[in-house]
């Protein structure tokens, strides 16, 4: 673990040049390009052609959270504008619970012109369906850097998340330098997104078209999605000097009982889509872990802590932390997992699960580029200087790659 913790972040830096970051995406999401690393050999093609770089009967792993207009706007009598970013709930802390909730709710939030703000309400009016809404915003507490709103609306028969359909906005990523425009709506979300929580996308998945879903279908690659909603951690710089002094952000993440009984039947072996998917995959080896350790834990304790797959060596394997999960769920009668993961993939980790990967090219000094270098090594310099050499789009509307080690 030591040697991880003191990974210099410095070392996984590369110039990106501002032309590169992809504003939009490509008008049909899968003829952007697909760079291929296999195994030390790198080559190019579009992204229809993803099946061709899948094994047949393999199992491919989808986030599909959803991204929710997370972002609303408030003017002050005084006339200053104050953005509340929600970010995760916090009553009720369910994300299906809160977006079904009537009349009042609390979220964890971001607050913008946060100075401007120091006490009271907040209110806007808005049409929301057939009716008006009055919307409030009173700062509550504070939950680490962030602050804790309640937010309370005088129509009773809308929901949250009919609240945020018609006054939230869709976060796009800051790098981007635009302002969120009616096509991002569509374009930032993946085809295949069901399930609201997300504050940014699974960006890897928005290659996938019906057709290329279709082509992976007809190979006899098994499909099962999982959900880790993305929060606003996704895109904080680290700032430490080591990784050590790093602190990664928790994200929620749900399970299906299916997914388990998938993992296992494929010897415990997995394409996965995005970063978001591997995370979510990789944790599963810890929380068994955590489960044979003690079978009395509860949802919410067996969840990853950051440091976690970096202390000791465990002799236990990837198909008995499965079967202890799935023990342990059918045992409390549960449909699916519900729990977070802290988890840090760098340099030193070790992966379980996962065989290959589908991700974007991401940004210099990031904790997803160490996610990579974790994966191929010190290849990705390889892989990152041919993306630069060969025209590819970098960033979440950027290209695709398909990683093979």
């Amino acid at each position: 673990m030591e040697e991880t913790k003191h990974i210099h972040i410095s070392d996984y830096d590369y110039v990106l040049p501002e032309e590169r970051i992809a504003k939009y995406p490509k008008a049909v999401r899968d003829q952007s390009k697909l760079l291929v690393y296999k195994k030390g050999d790198i080559s190019q093609t579009q992204f229809s052609d993803i099946a061709d770089y899948l094994p047949e009967g393999s199992l491919m792993v989808f986030n599909n959270t959803k991204v929710i207009q997370a972002r609303m706007h408030f003017n002050k009598e005084t006339g200053a504008l104050i953005e509340i970013f929600c970010l995760e709930p916090y009553a009720p802390k369910d994300y299906e619970r809160i977006f079904s909730q009537k009349g009042e709710c609390e979220w964890v939030c971001l607050i913008g012109n946060r100075k401007k703000w120091k006490e009271g309400k907040l209110f806007r009016t808005f049409t929301c369906g057939d009716g008006v809404v009055t919307l409030s915003a009173e700062r509550i507490g504070d939950s680490g850097n962030s602050d804790v709103v309640r937010f309370s609306w005088d129509n009773d028969d809308a929901t949250f998340s009919d609240i945020l359909s018609f006054a939230g906005e869709l976060p796009i990523p800051p790098y981007l330098n635009r302002e969120t425009e009616e096509s991002d709506k569509r374009t930032y979300q993946t085809v295949y997104s069901k399930i609201d929580g997300s504050v940014a996308a699974p960006t890897a998945g928005l290659h996938f078209t019906e057709s290329v879903l279709s082509g992976i279908d007809a190979k006899g690659i098994e499909r099962n999605e999982i959900t880790l909603h993305v929060g606003a951690g996704t895109f904080k710089p680290v700032k430490a000097e080591e990784i050590e002094g790093h602190e990664m952000h928790s994200e929620y993440i749900f399970v299906p009982l299916e997914s388990i009984e998938a993992l296992i039947r494929h010897h415990g072996e997995c394409v996965c889509v995005g970063t978001t998917s591997v995370r979510t995959i990789e944790s599963l080896y810890y929380i068994g872990l955590n489960i044979i350790a003690n079978p009395d834990l509860c949802e919410e304790e067996l969840k990853v802590s950051q440091w976690q797959p970096y202390v000791g060596d465990s002799h236990v394997t990837e198909i008995e932390a499965l079967q202890a999960i799935r023990s342990y769920m059918v045992r409390h009668g549960m449909k699916a997992l519900h729990t977070s993961t802290q988890i840090i993939i760098a340099p030193g980790y070790r992966y379980h699960y996962v065989k290959r990967l589908v991700t974007n090219f991401h940004m210099p000094k990031s904790t997803l580029l160490l996610l990579v270098s974790a994966f191929i090594g010190e290849d990705w310099r390889r892989v990152y200087q041919y993306a630069l050499d060969n025209g590819f789009r970098f960033l979440s509307y950027g290209d695709s790659s398909i990683l093979i080690p």
